[in-house]
């Protein structure tokens, strides 16, 4: 018999189940465990219903599968655009902003776990939780409340606006993060002059921030479009 049939487990117990089947596999052995714990402590602690739990597992599964297969970063003339944090974007407009930063915090930790088992020459700033998950928390909480308070009879001028600002939130949020936090270790990685490491951090933002905006507009208008039509979810 299902678990989801079964009257007399608790509802926490079934989405759960749900989550798992959707995302848990996807996590190395080595931190199951903890991402398991985390997961029942929100799921106790917050009011999601099944398509928000089902929609949390199908985008994080979204996201993570791009970090691991490469395919989250297009190749431009002067830079690799990511595209890993268009899954939260959609998350919170179509479910709200529990739901988008429950995605984010997915997003934030695998990146921690990917920094940690292979590591780069900024890797020493997204082990750092306030580098990798809290600007990826704030991408569903501002893309979301952007959506809702802008241009509500124009859903296409809403979905793009709320594009771009989820995907600037994740470019400005983490690079101003590495200022704050590790001005002159980045500045020791990149071989730069302390002095010029703002210039520096500004330039990527530029150069990244801007290609990553845009396509998350090209991106994220049609497929919410699509799935709120196919989910009947009204935008």
């Amino acid at each position: 018999m299902l678990l989801s049939s079964c009257s007399w487990y608790s509802e926490e117990a079934k989405l759960y189940v749900l989550f798992r089947q959707n995302l848990y596999d996807l996590y190395p052995y080595g931190i199951r465990a903890e991402v398991s714990i985390m997961i029942k402590t929100i799921l106790k602690t917050s009011k999601f219903g099944t398509r928000q739990i089902t929609m949390i597992g199908m985008l994080s599964s979204i996201s993570i599968i791009l970090g691991l297969t490469g395919y989250g970063f297009i190749p431009l003339p002067m830079a690799k655009a990511t595209i890993m944090h268009i899954p939260v974007i959609i998350g919170a407009i179509l479910e709200g902003p529990l739901v988008g930063a429950m995605v984010g915090l997915i997003f934030g930790l695998f990146s921690i776990f990917q920094n940690m088992t292979n590591p780069n020459i900024l890797s020493f700033a997204f082990i750092n939780p306030l580098v990798s998950i809290l600007p990826r928390i704030l991408i569903g909480i501002l893309s979301y409340y952007c959506y809702k308070f802008t241009f509500k009879k124009k859903p296409l001028i809403r979905i793009g606006l709320s594009a771009a600002i989820g995907s600037l939130t994740n470019t400005l949020g983490v690079l101003s993060m590495i200022y704050l936090l590790y001005a002159d270790r980045f500045a020791q990685a990149k071989g730069t002059n302390p002095n010029m490491v703002f210039n520096a951090i500004l330039s990527i933002a530029l150069i990244n921030g801007i290609p990553e905006a845009i396509i998350s507009i090209i991106i994220i208008i049609p497929v919410v479009i699509a799935i709120s039509k196919a989910k009947k979810i009204k935008l």
